[in-house]
């Protein structure tokens, strides 16, 4: 956590120069696996082997959209969240491997509001900017699960593959779909979440948003089973490595 700290520390001096003046992150800032960490932390985490592989275009853009989808959505309101977003901090909370669907509630909370209506207002926004970027990171997961079942059945025909390329291969192919998974994991984690909150908010603070609030919640829960990231009855954590699990 120390090294986290000071990471952030050294990064201060350039806060004010992270965007444009049309608000987006300077091209030059950006690098092209700045998510590249998350194949290693999540394979590491169940025990299965690292890729020795470079990303493809579509592994590279998954893990890109998959992040905004695994932090904490009230991380993403501090001021390092940029910092994150563009692999400059180098941060990565182990915290964020366990869920306490408490947590967001007590976090939003603890920042005063005039009006309650602020507290309605946060969680719309949050509950629909995961819903925006939900389809983007299914569609993405299709594509590259589609290219992982060529690749397992190419392994059969391929001739002279060594048993480290054929082990890569399959690390590679399970690094993906613990991706998919931990996504699918996060948003239903985050439902649960968001209503605990609006649950509280209808109690401490009635108010005709709470009904909006709810049909965005219920659009969220379609819109994670429609993305189908982890087959029906499938285990998690997982059991075992494999090839892709993203299903149609």
């Amino acid at each position: 956590m120390k090294l986290h700290k000071t990471r952030i520390l050294l990064c201060l001096p350039i806060i004010g120069c992270l965007n444009t003046d049309l608000g987006r992150v300077r091209p030059t800032l950006r690098s092209d696996d700045i998510h590249k960490w998350m194949g290693p932390a999540v394979t590491e985490r169940y025990g299965e082997a690292q890729s020795a592989f470079p990303l493809t275009d579509e592994e590279r853009t998954l893990r890109d959209l998959a992040y905004p989808l695994i932090e904490p959505p009230y991380e993403r309101q501090r001021w390092y969240s940029v910092l994150n977003e563009y692999g400059l901090s180098g941060m990565f909370l182990q915290t964020w491997w366990y869920y306490d669907q408490a947590a967001y509630t007590a976090e939003m909370f603890a920042d005063p509001a005039r009006s309650t209506e602020t507290y309605y207002a946060r969680l719309l926004r949050d509950i629909r900017n995961d819903n925006v970027r939900i389809g983007p990171f299914a569609r993405v997961a299709r594509v590259v699960s589609d290219m992982d079942v060529r690749r397992d059945k190419s392994l059969r025909y391929v001739s002279n593959l060594s048993p480290r390329e054929h082990g890569n291969a399959v690390a590679r192919m399970a690094e993906n779909s613990l991706i998919a998974r931990w996504v699918h994991q996060s948003l239903m984690e985050r439902t649960y979440a968001y209503n605990f909150a609006l649950e509280k908010l209808i109690i401490v603070a009635p108010s005709p948003q709470a009904a909006e609030v709810e049909r965005e919640l219920n659009l969220m829960r379609a819109n994670i089973e429609a993305a189908a990231l982890v087959p029906r009855g499938s285990p998690w954590p997982p059991k075992g490595n494999g090839g892709p699990l993203v299903t149609k």
